[in-house]
């Protein structure tokens, strides 16, 4: 199967490869994709969205073994992406899923221009199949509030997000953003290493670990973010992990709330002009 990766106006042919059976099922499955695309922070010679799904590594290739113009799914950070140079020096392991079917210069192009504009404007796209495939419904296991929120919050940035640059209470707005996409991003990771220990600790103590975490997080988003209505998901995700829901399907479902949470304020934050600023100052 190839797919059509669409932005901008542009598209973009990507052929897949066998070797992580688990992962392309899931993206599979969630095809066809509405997607908003990030740039790098820090560094990397990349474009990626968040993937609407939790796997792990398969193939393990480590990040700077994959070639310009690989597709690949990273673990943890739970994105998917698409190289088109060298990526920063960094010690991980990612899915290597397929390969850009087309000159790597149009990405790097649209790279470019999504440095250039994030924080100013959302730049959005699609993840297709060009072959036609029937959807494949993944069976609930979880209260129906939860899945409903966490669909919803996947669908459209939520309100008090989409305000949070708006206001202009004391610290706003730079303060509350970076704390927000900070811990959101930080209660995103230790979700996955709790799911990492599954089988290894005991599952009580990890219950506990992630109803700790979430609840730490929404307070801060609440309290001190002035997000009032995001946060409402992630304290019912705490309270959830006290009830008799299978742990492993729970913890995927925290994992893809405070990952969203996370993705939809970092759209909201011009890194480029920020690290422009920054090596500006102490220049």
């Amino acid at each position: 199967m190839d797919l059509l990766f669409s932005a901008e106006g542009q598209s973009f042919p990507i052929r897949l490869v066998d070797g992580a059976p688990r992962t392309l099922a899931a993206l599979v499955a969630a095809l066809p994709m509405t997607l908003q695309l990030h740039t790098p922070k820090i560094a990397g010679s990349h474009i990626f969205w968040h993937a609407p799904f939790v796997e792990d590594v398969e193939g393990s290739t480590h990040v700077l073994d994959a070639k310009a113009g690989a597709f690949i799914y990273w673990p943890v950070r739970q994105f998917l992406e698409i190289t088109f140079a060298p990526l920063q020096a960094e010690t991980a392991h990612v899915t290597v899923l397929g390969h850009l079917d087309a000159p790597v210069e149009g990405i790097a192009a649209l790279a470019a221009v999504l440095k250039r504009d994030q924080g100013r404007r959302i730049l959005s796209g699609s993840l297709s199949a060009t072959t036609q495939t029937a959807p494949i419904p993944a069976p609930t296991r979880l209260p129906q509030d939860i899945v409903s929120a966490r669909k919803a919050l996947w669908a459209e940035m939520p309100q008090d997000i989409a305000g949070i640059t708006a206001s202009r209470a004391i610290m706003h707005p730079a303060g509350p953003v970076f704390m927000a996409e900070s811990e959101a991003r930080v209660l995103h990771e230790l979700l996955w290493w709790l799911r990492s220990a599954i089988g290894r600790r005991d599952e009580a103590v990890l219950r506990q670990s992630a109803a700790i975490a979430l609840d730490k997080t929404a307070t801060r988003l609440r309290d001190f973010c002035h997000l009032d209505t995001t946060p409402a998901l992630l304290f019912r995700l705490a309270t959830a992990m006290e009830e008799p829901h299978d742990f492993s399907v729970l913890i995927d479902e925290a994992i893809l709330a405070a990952g969203r949470i996370g993705a939809w304020i970092d759209l909201l934050i011009p890194w480029n002009d920020l690290n422009e600023a920054f090596r500006t100052a102490i220049d």
